[in-house]
C-alpha cells in the first residue's frame, strides 16, 4: 500500500461559493499532497460579491468535531480561519491547549473582502487572551493588525513596528500581510524571534482578493505539515498563492471577481 500523506486540519467556516473558507483550504491542502480534515465553525451563504447570512455551529458540536479528529488522525499542522464568536474561540482554545506540539497557524478572520463583519466584536479580546498565545504563527492583514495594534498601519515602517510588537505581545511569530498598501509590490513581513523577513511579489491587477488569506494560511499549514520550517513554509506558500492568482478565473456577472484563488 502507498504511504499515507501528512495530515492537516482546518478549523473554519464553510463558503458555499468555495472560493474561501474550508473549501479553499481543502483545495490548497490537496494541491500540496496533504490530506485535509475539517472542523466547521459556521455555514456562510456567500459569493465573492456578497455575504447573505452566517449560521454558527454550536460550540459543543465544534468541540466534538475537534476531539474526534485529534484522537483519530496524526495531525501534523492546524490552521484556523473564521471562528465567529467568543464561545467558539474558547471552545477551540480549551482543546488545542492540550496539543501544544502541533503547529498552529491562526488567520484572525474579522472582515470579508465584501466588507461584511465575520467576527463578533467581543471575540477580539478572546483571540488575544486565549488563542494567539497557543499559535505558531498569526497572519493578520493590515486592517486586522490595526485592530490588534490599536493604531493604523499605513506603510512598511509601521508594518515592521506592528509585527514586532504583536509578536512580542503574544509570544508567537507574525506574518503581517501588506497587500492593502496598494504599492506596486505585495509585501508581507514575517517576524519570528524579533527577526524580520520580507516576502515580495508583483501586484496583479484584475483579480479579486476573495479567499487569498484563507489560501495563504492553508498553504503555510500544508508546508509545515510537510516538515518545512516556518520561513520555508511562508516562502513556498507565497509562491503558491502568486501562481494561483495568476491562473484565477471568473464567471458571468461576477465580472472581475474570481471565485477563488485555487484551481480545482
Amino acid at each position: 500500500m502507498p504511504s499515507s500523506p501528512p495530515v492537516a486540519l482546518t478549523i473554519a467556516g464553510s463558503d458555499c461559493s468555495a472560493g474561501a473558507g474550508l473549501q479553499a483550504d481543502l483545495k490548497t491542502f490537496e494541491s500540496h499532497g496533504v490530506y485535509g480534515l475539517t472542523v466547521v465553525t459556521c455555514v456562510v451563504a456567500e459569493t465573492p460579491a456578497v455575504v447573505r447570512s452566517v449560521h454558527a455551529v454550536p460550540p459543543a458540536v465544534l468541540q466534538d468535531q475537534l476531539k474526534v479528529l485529534l484522537g483519530a488522525y496524526p495531525i501534523a499542522a492546524i490552521k484556523t480561519g473564521m471562528l465567529f464568536s467568543k464561545p467558539h474561540i474558547v471552545a477551540i482554545a480549551e482543546i488545542l491547549a492540550e496539543w501544544p506540539d502541533i503547529p498552529l497557524v491562526i488567520d484572525p478572520v474579522m472582515i470579508a473582502s465584501t466588507g461584511d463583519a465575520l467576527l463578533e466584536n467581543q471575540a477580539i479580546a478572546t483571540y488575544q487572551e486565549r488563542l494567539f498565545p497557543l499559535g505558531t504563527l498569526i497572519t493578520p492583514n493590515l486592517d486586522e493588525a490595526a485592530v490588534l495594534w490599536d493604531q493604523p498601519v499605513p506603510d512598511e515602517a509601521a508594518m515592521e513596528r506592528a509585527a514586532r510588537d504583536l509578536s512580542a505581545r503574544y509570544g508567537t511569530a507574525v506574518l503581517l500581510k501588506g497587500g492593502h498598501l496598494g504599492t506596486p509590490e505585495c509585501a508581507d513581513l514575517l517576524v519570528e524571534n524579533d527577526m524580520p523577513t520580507w516576502y515580495r511579489s508583483p501586484r496583479l491587477h484584475g483579480v479579486a482578493s476573495h479567499g487569498t488569506g484563507c489560501t495563504l494560511s492553508a498553504a503555510i499549514a500544508a508546508n509545515l505539515a510537510l516538515g518545512r520550517d516556518l520561513h520555508a513554509a511562508v516562502g513556498e506558500a507565497k509562491r503558491f498563492l502568486q501562481h494561483s492568482l495568476e491562473s484565477s478565473f471568473a464567471w458571468g456577472d461576477l465580472g472581475a471577481l474570481n471565485q477563488g484563488t485555487v484551481r480545482p
